[in-house]
């Protein structure tokens, strides 16, 4: 039997595995699916319409899968899905989706939200993120993997962050934010790359090189991104294959990315 705190409030129409528990004054909604081993603490809502994985840890006053905040919205059923492994502390807000997008916000693994994260409807982020307090992330933002967003930060709807990128705390994100690099401000600007990061997953200091050499290729050199991504492709593609994620960046980014 599932660990149900005698105080919680569970639809009838919930899915709740045997291993989960859900803890005190814990409110869970209609069509709501919870993993194994997932941990909800205290005073968790989970609206409804929400798929919630594994091994999840759900801190007090989050609330989980309400309507999103869309003038659009008319109570269409939309959804949130939550992977496995995420750490969603105190004051989280995720929002589920709208049919002018995929009807669909969705959250993969291993991701940390510290206190009071906002995702609002449509986004979709990776895996192994960490998005330090009070991040507010609007309508339609991608977010790639191993990620990290300082506190206070915003981004504005409809832009991508892509993987293994740092945005500095109390950072106004306005365009697109290339893989690998580091940007801060308000509005944000590039600085470099995120070198810390690299050497914390051990990358080879070749490697870390000839990212840097893409980096001032993009940045720093005066070039266009078309001539940028020449130089990318014809020369340092075959280098190092993480510069795919680079000129994936620049070929897929709608908005212009953060300079």
């Amino acid at each position: 039997m599932s660990q149900i705190h005698p105080t919680a409030l569970i639809s009838p129409s919930a899915t709740i595995d045997d291993t989960a528990v859900i803890g005190p004054y814990c409110i869970i909604g209609d069509e709501v699916t919870i993993g194994a081993h997932t941990v909800l603490h205290r005073h968790v809502v989970v609206s409804k319409l929400t798929r919630i994985g594994k091994h999840n840890q759900i801190f007090q006053f989050a609330s989980i899968g309400e309507d999103p905040q869309d003038l659009k919205y008319a109570g269409e059923r939309t959804w949130l899905e939550i992977g496995d492994h995420n750490t969603i502390r105190e004051a989280c807000s995720l929002h589920r989706g709208t049919i002018q997008d995929q009807c669909l916000t969705k959250i993969g693994n291993h991701n940390l939200l510290m206190v009071n994260t906002h995702v609002a409807h449509d986004c979709l982020i990776g895996d192994h993120n960490v998005f330090a307090n009070n991040v507010g992330i609007a309508g339609h933002v991608v977010i790639g993997s191993h990620t990290i967003v300082g506190g206070n930060s915003g981004i504005h709807q409809f832009c991508r962050v892509d993987d293994y990128s740092l945005i500095g705390g109390a950072s106004l994100i306005l365009k697109d934010v290339a893989a690998f690099t580091m940007v801060s401000g308000n509005p944000a600007r590039a600085h470099g790359l995120n070198i810390e990061g690299m050497r914390r997953k051990d990358w080879s200091q070749q490697t870390i090189d000839v990212l840097r050499q893409a980096y001032l290729t993009v940045f720093r050199s005066g070039l266009t991104t078309a001539q940028s991504l020449a130089v990318l492709k014809e020369e340092l593609l075959e280098k190092e294959p993480k510069i795919q994620l680079i000129i994936d960046s620049l070929e897929h980014s709608q908005r212009g990315v953060v300079r």
